[in-house]
């Protein structure tokens, strides 16, 4: 036998009986006796055989394979994975990852493009995480987490990012905050990224206070595009005393450029981000946030899709978590 891929071969060859036998016990079908079923499958289990997702799906028309499909792996998105994986225990289903890393021709419509290459052969049906559109095609069952275009017709999963701009703001502004900046994301980008600065405006205009626009910023969730734009935030004549930004990411990132810059938090700036990633509990100093239950949402997600795959409707096509405040240390009143 070869070093490589074991094959069906293999395995006949390896039982003495031909390939037709062992296609028949792969697939649960009649005509083989029960000593030689529980001959191949030795075998099968010996050699390690699997056959290919590709040509279960030939034979099958399944592979009892689920796709997570993300633009890039990074802190949100690994931690809804950890409840998508707990979602198919005890079931027949796998799952399969698929990023593009953040990289690619280009963000808008990145879904279309990754369902194109996996449908059909290799998922039987796809969770979308923080999809740029909703009008996929191509008959593959889809549930979208925290999707840019709101609810239509896929169905969706998402956290209450509305009431959660309200608990950040409102948060900073019971410390005694009245200039709040606020990191945000594109507008034509995920529903999220605008929901939460509604909450962040609605906090405001309760309390009184009218938004001052040089202190909102667009910032997305990249790394580098937070850094230049805390610093832009925190050089103005009079900058903020704390910054509501849109995700943990980037909170984390305003933390070390004030840091960078000499001053200290939450002493000098109050920072408070947004999902509660385990990256946000090991800065320095730990990171108060808004939590959004990513694990719930992915397992969730899961259920939904697993209905779909079973012929069912979800109990609930359109499923929002609430949202909730988590204080630690990096926000304090202002001097």
């Amino acid at each position: 036998m070869n070093s490589g891929r074991v094959t069906i071969r293999d395995v006949a060859e390896h039982a003495g009986v031909s390939v037709a036998t062992v296609s028949k016990v792969l697939n649960d079908r009649y005509g083989v006796a029960a000593a030689t079923v529980d001959r191949v499958r030795e075998v099968i289990a010996e050699l390690g055989y699997e056959s290919s997702l590709v040509a279960r799906s030939l034979r099958n028309q399944r592979t009892n394979v689920i796709g997570v499909l993300v633009w890039d792996i990074e802190p949100f998105s690994a931690e809804l994975l950890k409840g998508a994986a707990r979602a198919i225990r005890g079931t027949d289903y796998e799952l399969v990852v698929y990023a593009g890393g953040g990289k690619g021709s280009g963000r808008l419509g990145w879904e279309r493009r990754y369902l194109s290459r996996l449908s059909g052969t290799l998922i039987d049906g796809a969770v979308l995480v923080t999809p740029t559109v909703l009008d996929v095609d191509g008959g593959t069952p889809v549930v979208a987490v925290d999707p840019h275009s709101g609810r239509e017709t896929v169905p969706t999963v998402d956290a209450d990012n509305l009431q959660g701009g309200r608990l950040a703001t409102e948060h900073l502004i019971a410390l005694g905050h009245r200039r709040i900046g606020f990191l945000g994301r594109p507008p034509r980008d995920l529903e999220s990224g605008p929901l939460r600065e509604e909450g962040y405006r609605s906090a405001l205009a309760e309390a009184g206070l009218p938004p001052d626009p040089a202190l909102i910023r667009v910032a997305g969730y990249d790394e580098t595009d937070a850094r230049n734009t805390v610093r832009e935030l925190l050089t103005l004549p009079d900058p903020p005393t704390a910054i509501f930004a849109a995700n943990d990411v980037s909170a984390i990132s305003t933390i070390e450029v004030a840091t960078s810059m000499g001053l200290r938090v939450p002493d000098d700036l109050s920072v408070i981000g947004f999902d509660n990633v385990p990256e946000s509990m090991m800065s320095d100093p730990p990171l108060t946030t808004v939590e959004q239950p990513i694990q719930q949402m992915g397992l969730i997600a899961v259920e939904m899709l697993l209905d779909l795959l079973a012929g069912r409707d979800p109990a609930q096509r359109h499923v929002r978590l609430p949202t909730r405040l988590v204080p630690r240390s990096s926000c304090a009143p202002p001097k």
